[in-house]
């Protein structure tokens, strides 16, 4: 069974955990749309990124009905 060789301190055991903190995000405002989205991650509103169209926007794609 593990057992400690020595005790850890109160200041020892919070220094090791003073990076385990969480920080918050970092959003960015999107050129395109204006909504807020995460940094070089396409925009989840408008689907694009750097200026670019990456991912069609759900009311411009054409979904046949008899396929589904």
């Amino acid at each position: 069974m593990a057992v400690p060789q020595n005790k850890v301190t109160k200041s020892r055991r919070n220094m090791r955990r003073a990076h385990d903190s969480l920080v918050p995000g970092n959003p960015a405002e999107c050129p395109n749309c204006g909504e807020l989205k995460r940094p070089h991650h396409v925009c989840g509103a408008c689907g694009h990124y750097n200026d670019r169209e990456i991912v069609a926007a759900a009311d411009e794609v054409d979904i046949d009905e008899d396929a589904a």
